[in-house]
């Protein structure tokens, strides 16, 4: 993938990978380069937002991560020192972040999002998604109902749990990355996993 560049070579534009001008971008911003920084979040804004989205499933709570991450990013950019890739760091400070949001539901007993409706149990943020008039309303229903004993059984997990579980299963990240992103080792991700996927077939059993 690549992106121009600003650099020139003989009058002419040079093409350099998307790696590289991010580099710039990020050595631009750590000198005080305001702009670099702003095209910095941009290339990131969606997929952070999305991560938050994924792991919280709540609209709101996803926007306010979105904005301390990268105050977060702005404020400790200065220590980043290419030992890692970006994304890696980027996405270890979003994660943890969540998992801070996750922990303090446990601790509130935060009400969950699935709600008992008389079409049965229903995932509030899943009336956010838009339904097609002509689809099937029997199968809507259903998915109505899966999505909801889905984030049920998300909700049993441990914030840790979750938090592998969502990366792995909805972000498709390596275990590898998922260990460096939470701070432990790709074998720890596995178990870890391995538990959460074990106490989700447990929890959906009965239901599919």
């Amino acid at each position: 993938m690549y992106e121009a560049a600003e650099t020139v070579s003989a009058g002419v534009p040079v093409a350099l990978p998307l790696e590289s001008v991010e580099a710039e971008l990020i050595r631009a911003a750590q000198n005080g380069d305001g702009d670099a920084f702003e095209r910095l979040v941009r290339l990131y804004d969606q997929s952070v937002l999305r991560i938050a989205i994924n792991l919280l499933r709540s609209p709101d709570e996803a926007r306010d991560v979105y904005q301390e991450a990268f105050l977060k990013v702005y404020k400790n950019l200065s220590s980043f020192r290419f030992d890692c890739s970006f994304h890696t760091w980027l996405y270890r400070i979003v994660t943890n972040i969540c998992l801070d949001h996750l922990r303090r539901r446990k601790v509130r007993k935060e009400e969950s999002t699935v709600v008992q409706t008389e079409d049965g149990l229903v995932d509030r943020i899943s009336r956010v998604a838009e339904e097609h008039p002509t689809g099937d309303p029997e199968r809507q229903m259903w998915n109505r109902q899966l999505s909801g004993r889905i984030s049920l059984a998300l909700d049993a997990l441990t914030p840790r749990e979750r938090t592998v579980f969502e990366l792995r299963h909805y972000e498709g990240l390596r275990l590898r990355a998922i260990g460096e992103m939470i701070g432990t080792s790709e074998e720890a991700a596995k178990n870890c996993l391995f538990r959460a996927t074990h106490k989700m077939r447990v929890s959906l059993e009965t239901f599919i």
